[in-house]
């Protein structure tokens, strides 16, 4: 059984490390997961890797990461949601989310997404949180608008070689809602 730092009703939040080798490979190695994270829409074994080392030192070095996260009631790995660096000096995190292609359109990603967002602005006390998504991929657009995050500008992301379309949601807006 995974241990979870945090949870939400269906999701179990844990930390990657070495031995999550094989819920990289299956997220990470998946075109489906990664048509909208890179510009040549797959990722290699050696870049999974490369990703997931990448993970761990963000967790190392800033106590956070795309953390995984997993079915409480099976224990299955759901993909990773999480948060990372964005604009230290204004206490600013980036939020994002990758998902399994058969947990779309469950309501697994807003789930996930609120629980993160509680856990920035309470428990590591965000200024706000920015974020954003491939232009091509709708569904991402859609669900940070359930968030209530507000669109800011768009972002040149290199992953990609788009720019994305960005947002932010301020702590104070966050808790006048919740």
């Amino acid at each position: 059984m995974k241990e979870f730092f945090l949870k939400s009703l269906r999701i179990g939040f844990s930390r990657w490390s070495e031995d999550d080798i094989c819920d990289a490979l299956e997220l990470w190695g998946n075109p489906e997961v990664t048509k909208f994270i890179t510009a040549e829409g797959t990722m290699s074994k050696e870049q999974v890797q490369q990703r997931l080392r990448k993970e761990i030192e963000n967790y190392n070095n800033y106590n956070i990461q795309y953390w995984p996260i997993y079915l409480i009631e099976t224990n299955e790995n759901l993909g990773c949601c999480g948060l990372r660096p964005y604009d230290h000096e204004n206490n600013i995190l980036e939020m994002g989310i990758h998902l399994k292609e058969k947990y779309w359109g469950k309501g697994i990603a807003k789930e996930a997404c609120l629980a993160v967002m509680e856990y920035a602005f309470r428990n590591l006390n965000a200024n706000a949180l920015f974020t954003g998504h491939n232009p091509k991929n709708s569904a991402s657009a859609q669900l940070l608008k359930k968030l209530r995050f507000v669109y800011t500008h768009d972002e040149y992301y290199p992953p990609t070689k788009l720019y994305h379309p960005s947002y932010l949601i301020k702590k104070q807006n966050y808790m006048d809602m919740h």
